[in-house]
């Protein structure tokens, strides 16, 4: 096996069986050609088709993204109609999709085209990247599938492929690793055809070259992987950091009086910012619906709503985040009468809650609650 080396700035990088460079990339695009998924932002160059698609996929699976695509774009199919709605509307659009962040932050970079750029969607790599929301990989990802500029697109996939092409151990969730990986793509990308080479490199990474059982012996790849050559495939990439997960405890609240509920708007650095919920109150661990009552927060709350009629609707509920165990319970209290303690909170018609965004675990229990849900 012939391997030929490359200098990185920081690191020796090992090209393996190649003298030419592109080779790497023509055996990329050429798998790409046969095995492609037929997806609506691949038939394109719109970059503003491609921005919304590149974000629905950030942290959410073709398969999930595929129908929110669709509908977003049906809704607003332009720059225009995104800056012209309200942050609610978008909210509602993104539910479910989760990491609301990104809604958000599409929101304002929408307003700030229409405002620095008369609608029209930038085309230069450093007018996108300063964009709202858009790091490198986003912004090489809309200029090269847009316009076919020469920027390598790094997402989970390339550094798995990368790492194990190249048995390459710096740790990718580092900023010498995220450089090194950056450079590494850059190398190996023909820049005459960047905009199949990125979607081939991710492609590969997502249907071939996959985290748990790759299948290496079809892989056409194969002679030119060191990580294979070692037998060390499943050592790659390598991360040094771990998130650590932890546990929180919510009760939500679901008041009623006379047809109306109450909402809350979340706000601040927390999850779920700008979505609406039911009045909540989170405990350090777990407790049961006496020590609940007993709290000085729920005495605050209820302290003036008359007889309470209380049910427990949903017990338990585990909702998974990313770094986050959200163990949840829902009770129904319907009220003796809308005291100050509630003003706080807004105050809706229980009909029209499904108008409002919520977050995922709130949906649960909007379609599996207790029902009727909204008298």
């Amino acid at each position: 096996m012939h391997i030929s080396r490359y200098k990185s700035q920081n690191n020796e990088i090992y090209m393996v069986g190649t003298e030419n460079s592109f080779e790497i990339s023509h055996i990329l695009i050429q798998w790409y050609q046969i095995h492609k998924r037929e997806l609506p932002w691949r038939n394109t160059t719109d970059p503003y088709k491609i921005w919304i698609s590149e974000i629905i996929l950030q942290q959410t699976r073709v398969a999930q993204g595929m129908d929110y695509y669709l509908r977003f774009m049906e809704r607003f199919p332009d720059v225009l109609s995104l800056a012209q709605a309200t942050e609610d509307e978008v909210l509602k659009y993104w539910q479910g999709l989760g990491y609301y962040s990104r809604a958000r932050n599409l929101h304002a970079a929408a307003k700030s085209i229409v405002a620095d750029y008369d609608g029209v969607f930038p085309t230069t790599h450093s007018e996108v990247l300063s964009l709202k929301g858009i790091g490198e990989y986003t912004a090489a990802a809309i200029v090269s599938f847009s316009g076919n500029q020469p920027y390598p697109v790094v997402d989970g996939n390339v550094f798995r492929v990368l790492s194990r092409l190249f048995a390459l151990d710096t740790p990718v969730d580092t900023g010498k690793g995220k450089k090194e990986f950056t450079e590494l793509a850059g190398l190996v990308m023909d820049p005459a055809e960047a905009a199949t080479h990125n979607q081939a490199i991710m492609e590969f990474g997502a249907l071939q070259c996959v985290p748990q059982n790759p299948d290496c012996p079809s892989c056409p790849l194969q002679e030119k992987c060191l990580a294979y050559a070692t037998g060390t495939v499943t050592n790659y990439p390598v991360k040094q950091n771990k998130t650590k997960t932890r546990n929180r405890y919510f009760h939500y609240f679901h008041i009623t009086h006379k047809g109306t509920t109450w909402l809350n708007r979340r706000s601040g650095k927390d999850i779920w910012t700008g979505l609406y919920e039911f009045p909540l109150i989170e405990t350090e661990y777990p407790v049961d619906f006496p020590e609940l009552e007993q709290t000085p927060l729920f005495q605050e709350l209820f302290k003036d709503l008359g007889e309470l009629n209380i049910s427990l609707e949903l017990k338990g509920v585990k909702h998974v985040l990313s770094h986050q165990i959200l163990y949840t319970n829902f009770y129904r209290i319907e009220i003796g009468q809308a005291g100050k303690s509630l003003e706080a909170y807004l105050q809706i018609k229980s009909e029209d809650l499904p108008k409002y965004a919520v977050s995922k675990l709130t949906d649960i229990y909007i379609e599996k609650g207790t029902l009727p849900l909204f008298k």
